[in-house]
């Protein structure tokens, strides 16, 4: 049983084209198998029917040769006795008047049994040769007789033998021409789906921007394009994600990373008392979970696009915690004033939405740097302001776009990714970030943020 599946296995095709053909032919073959069958029946029934009439008129033509008015059954001589040389035997009752000369004696032991059985019957015989007979009674006054003739079926046979070749032969040509034209019409209309794959093996799901479309393809294949468009840009949407949200750790890692570096690099620049080492071991830690705070607050955005912690936090504190960790030049000085509202989002992620602004603002401003804290009516604003150059009117449209920078030779470290995260976790918390056009003297940012 397993040699035949194997077997199978390895006679069914590889292709689709292959199969599609071998299920054709197949099919192909089954139906003409019936039809020929069915011909083959209906054209025998057809030449037996054609034998049986020429045998019923080559007996009624003898029988009117027959006298049957007397008490006795007399053969008339007529112009047709050479129809009595041709298989033809005349009976009264059972008895035996005429036999053709020359005649088998099967054939006559035939004609003695249907003569025995008065009807007209028709039986056919293979003793040597083929033979049908057919008898007809002739009914008269006062006595019967009953005509037979016999026919030789061989040129029948021949001619029933002749038409199954014929249509063997013509079978075996229609199955051909159906494997190859059904080959030929597959293998058309698979050249396109060759040419779409020859087409995504070429293209990039990240850095090309190519699809299928649906222009020149039947209805089947443009589904297929579609779906497939669809599926590459959910692929490339997805990738697209998984490198904004590596990007986005490394450049909010770089901060806390860089302090750990730093703090080695001057512990180990010369020896430390005890001290000096618990407050780098503490800058360390402090560092070091802050970095937790990072990838746990990014991870549980880019889960569900919410908040994965929600909290209260309140707002000044946070915010001056942020500043004295921020390191900012020596030069610049942070003012962080305002109320005291509390703000409803958790401190870690207050955190990570002001941090690129904080940064941001350090990096450009020529001396000092506010944060201002207040209520609003729908909320608590906070308002970042630096004094530097502000943001160049042509690059504002572009401001909040990923890896987007005004001027990315102006000397200073960053990836353009900083403002776009803050923004996105400002509406993942229901709040908002947005650039103050009307101030001038540097650059202003606003976080509007849900009260606590």
């Amino acid at each position: 049983m397993r040699a035949a599946r194997d077997l199978l296995r390895f006679l069914t095709p590889r292709t689709l084209r292959g199969r599609l053909s071998l299920v054709a032919l197949t099919t192909a073959a089954l139906l003409m198998t019936v039809l020929t069958l069915a011909f083959n029946a209906v054209a025998q029934q057809r030449l037996q029917h054609q034998a049986d009439d020429e045998l019923r008129t080559r007996a009624a033509a003898v029988a009117t040769t027959i006298d049957t008015t007397g008490t006795t059954v007399r053969v008339m001589e007529s112009s047709h006795d050479n129809l009595l040389d041709t298989n033809v035997w005349i009976y009264a009752g059972p008895r035996l008047l005429e036999a053709p000369p020359g005649t088998a004696s099967p054939l006559t032991h035939v004609a003695d049994r249907l003569a025995a059985h008065p009807g007209r019957v028709c039986i056919t015989t293979t003793s040597h040769r083929p033979f049908r007979l057919c008898a007809l009674p002739v009914a008269g006054g006062h006595s019967e007789a009953t005509v037979i003739a016999a026919l030789d079926l061989s040129p029948y046979r021949s001619s029933a033998d002749t038409l199954l070749l014929g249509s063997l032969a013509l079978d075996a040509v229609m199955l051909a021409s159906t494997y190859a034209l059904t080959r030929l019409a597959v293998g058309r209309a698979l050249r396109p789906v060759r040419a779409m794959t020859d087409q995504a093996a070429q293209w990039s799901a990240v850095a090309s921007a190519e699809r299928f479309g649906s222009k020149g393809h039947p209805v089947e294949l443009t589904r297929l394009g579609t779906s497939l468009d669809s599926l590459l840009d959910r692929i490339r949407t997805l990738l697209r994600h998984e490198q904004q949200l590596t990007g986005e750790l490394s450049h909010e890692l770089r901060t806390p990373l860089s302090r750990i570096i730093a703090e080695l690099d001057w512990w180990q620049s010369r020896p430390r008392t005890a001290d000096q080492t618990r407050a780098t071991h503490q800058v360390i830690t402090d560092a070091a979970v802050s970095m937790r705070t990072i990838c746990d607050t990014l991870l549980d955005d880019a889960r569900d696009g919410s908040p994965g912690t929600p909290g209260t936090a309140e707002s000044l504190t946070a915010l001056r915690r942020l500043a004295e960790t921020s390191c900012p030049p020596a030069h610049l000085t942070i003012v962080v004033d305002g109320s005291c509202p509390t703000i409803g989002v958790a401190p870690a992620l207050l955190e990570r939405i002001v941090s690129p602004l904080l940064a941001n603002a350090c990096r450009y401003a020529r001396a000092g740097v506010t944060v201002r804290v207040h209520d609003t009516s729908d909320g608590v604003r906070i308002e970042v302001t630096d004094d530097g150059p502000g943001v160049p009117p042509p690059f504002m449209p572009h401001l909040f776009e990923p890896g987007r920078r005004a001027d990315p030779g102006d000397g200073h470290s960053g990836a353009g990714l900083g403002l776009p995260l803050a923004r996105r976790l400002a509406r993942s918390a229901d709040g908002d970030l947005r650039f103050d056009h009307r101030h001038t003297a540097g650059a202003r940012f606003v976080v509007c943020l849900p009260a606590g």
